[in-house]
């Protein structure tokens, strides 16, 4: 009973936080430099994603061939390849590293 009291308040608490922006915001536009920012969030937030995914084991760093993978995918993309050869080397970067060890 105690774990289905925690679920619905934080389901309550998160739909209040959720609703807590519009209702302060109301119809006002934002003003240009939360507008700058907000558009630069997604990326970083995918990026710590991909960084956490692919250097974390649990709770300490583990770097392996999907690390490597990742690091050419990354300069890759940088120097603008297209994205089928990207991922493409990527996986036989990957893979190479994984035969090898």
């Amino acid at each position: 009973m105690t774990t289905w009291l925690a679920i619905g308040a934080l389901a309550v608490t998160t739909a209040l936080i959720k609703a807590f922006g519009p209702v302060l915001v109301g119809g006002r536009a934002l003003p240009p430099n939360a507008t700058k920012v907000i558009a630069l969030l997604p990326p970083v937030l995918l990026a710590a994603l991909v960084v956490t995914s692919t250097l974390s084991e649990g709770q300490r760093l583990h770097v392996d061939a999907s690390a490597a993978g990742v690091a050419v995918a990354g300069v890759m993309i940088w120097r603008r390849l297209p994205l089928l050869v990207v991922v493409l080397t990527a996986v036989a970067v990957t893979a190479s590293l994984r035969a090898l060890a």
